[in-house]
C-alpha cells in the first residue's frame, strides 16, 4: 500500500485498505501505479482502460484503470516492498512512476507476463499461481524450504476446507451467533450508532477516531490526524474516503463490494446472506478459544470467512478478500470485548489485519438510536474544474 508522512510528524504510516473501515492514507491514488496521463476522451460512458489513464503501461494493458493501484498493491505485500524498489524518485520529490530506470521493473514486467503463461499453459487460465506463490513477502523468491517454527503452519487454502461430518452444520452455527448477540428482536430496535474511539497499531502514535452508522448499511469513520480528518464512508451502495490535502476517492466495485460487509448494521441478522453457500471446516484457536469456521462462497464472488467462539457463539473473525488483476489481497477483522448495548452485544475493540499492516481500533463510549442524518455518508462535491487541490502538507 502506499505510504504518506503525517503532517508534523517524521514517522511513516502503513496505509490501510481501501476497503477497510477506515483509511488513513488510500487517497494517494497515484500511489504505485504509473504517472497519469491526459484522460482518455471516449464518447461512450465505459471506464477507462489502465493504457488510456496511465503512462507507460506494457502488460497490464485491457484492465480498469482502477484495478492499477490494486494490482501494485498485490505485488508489494508479496514482495515486501516500497514504491522505490521498482520507480524512480524525482529529484524535488515525488515518484517518476513512468520511467523504466530500475531494472527490477523490467523483472516485474516480465514475472507477470511468466505468472499469467503458467496459469494459462497448466491450469486453464485460473489464477493459481500468483507472486505470492514464490516470494512470500520476501524481494526474490525463496528457493528453500523454512526451518520449521514452532506453533506455526501454513494457512488453509480454500480448496483444503474439506467437510467434516462432525462439525457443527452452518444453519446451527448462524442461529447462535444471532441469539448470543441478542437476537433478531433486540438487534433491530437498535437502528444508528455514534462511537468515539481510539486507534493504536501505528507504530507508537495514538489517534482519536469516531463512528457514525445507520441502519441498514451506512457508515462513517473520522480519523482525527494532526493535519486534519481522515474520512471513509459508505452510504449503502458507494463508498469513498479523504485524507487531508488530497481529492475525495470513490471506492471501486470491489472496494464497495468489502466496505458493504462492513457497513452492514444488522451483521448477526444478515451474516448468512453474504454468501449463498456454506460450508463448516476446521476452525482454530483465537486468544485462547477454540473456533467453529464458516466458508462462504458465491458464484463469481470471492470467499468469506467466518470464525465464532465456539463457546459462547460470537463473531470473532472475518476474512473477505479483495480481486486484483495479479491475486486476492486479504483483510482479516478481528472482534472482541463483546458488551451489552441496550441488549444487543456489539464488539468494544475490533483490530484491522493486512499483508503487512495491522491496527487495533478500542470503543470508548456508544450511543444508540440517536439521529444520525443521511448526508452524513455523501460524498463531498469534486473541486470546480480546473481547481486543483490542496497541496499535501
Amino acid at each position: 500500500m502506499p505510504r504518506v508522512r503525517l503532517p508534523q510528524t517524521g514517522k511513516r504510516i502503513v496505509a490501510i485498505s481501501l476497503v477497510s473501515i477506515l483509511s488513513i492514507a488510500t487517497a494517494v491514488i497515484a500511489g504505485r501505479a504509473q504517472s497519469p496521463a491526459a484522460p482518455a476522451q471516449s464518447s461512450g460512458s465505459a471506464a477507462p482502460l489502465a493504457e488510456q489513464q496511465y503512462k507507460n503501461i506494457k502488460v497490464l494493458k485491457g484492465i480498469p484503470a482502477d484495478q492499477v493501484i490494486p494490482a501494485m498493491e498485490f505485488i508489494t505485500a508479496s514482495l515486501g516492498v516500497e514504491c522505490e524498489f521498482c520507480h524512480v524518485r524525482r529529484e524535488h520529490g515525488g515518484m517518476a512512476f513512468e520511467k523504466d530506470d530500475k531494472k527490477p521493473k523490467e523483472i516485474a514486467r516480465k514475472m507477470i507476463q511468466m505468472m499469467t503463461a503458467i496459469n494459462k499453459d497448466n491450469f486453464e487460465g485460473k489464477r493459481e499461481v500468483t507472486c505470492n506463490s514464490c516470494h512470500h513477502g520476501a524481494a526474490h523468491p525463496a528457493g528453500i524450504p523454512l526451518v520449521a517454527v514452532e506453533g506455526e503452519k501454513p494457512p488453509m487454502a480454500e480448496h483444503d476446507n474439506k467437510p467434516d461430518g462432525n462439525l457443527p452444520q452452518a444453519d446451527a452455527v448462524f442461529e447462535k451467533y444471532l441469539t448470543a448477540a441478542g437476537g433478531a428482536d433486540a438487534i433491530k430496535k437498535i437502528t444508528s450508532r455514534v462511537e468515539k474511539g481510539s486507534t493504536s497499531g501505528f507504530g507508537d502514535q495514538h489517534f482519536s477516531i469516531d463512528f457514525f452508522a445507520k441502519a441498514p448499511d451506512k457508515r462513517m469513520s473520522i480519523m482525527h490526524l494532526p493535519g486534519g480528518e481522515s474520512t471513509t464512508a459508505f452510504d449503502g451502495t458507494v463508498g469513498w474516503l479523504s485524507f487531508p490535502g488530497r481529492p475525495v476517492h470513490m471506492m471501486n466495485a470491489a472496494e464497495n463490494a468489502g466496505a458493504g460487509i462492513d457497513s452492514d448494521f444488522y451483521l448477526a441478522v444478515n451474516a448468512k446472506s453474504l454468501r449463498a453457500n456454506w460450508k463448516p471446516a476446521p476452525g482454530e484457536t483465537i486468544d485462547g478459544h477454540q473456533t467453529n469456521l464458516l466458508v462462504g462462497q458465491t458464484d463469481g464472488q470471492t470467499p468469506v470467512r467466518l470464525y465464532f467462539d465456539a463457546s459462547s457463539g460470537l463473531l470473532v473473525r472475518l476474512i473477505r478478500y479483495t480481486e486484483t488483476p495479479l491475486g486476492r489481497l486479504p483483510t482479516q477483522v478481528d472482534y472482541a470485548d463483546y458488551r451489552d448495548a441496550d441488549g444487543a452485544k456489539i464488539p468494544y475493540q475490533w483490530s484491522i489485519s493486512r499483508p503487512g499492516n495491522r491496527f487495533t481500533i478500542q470503543v470508548e463510549s456508544v450511543q444508540q438510536n440517536v439521529p444520525v442524518d443521511d448526508s452524513k455518508f455523501v460524498a463531498p462535491p469534486p473541486p470546480p474544474p480546473g481547481q486543483a487541490p490542496p497541496a499535501h502538507p
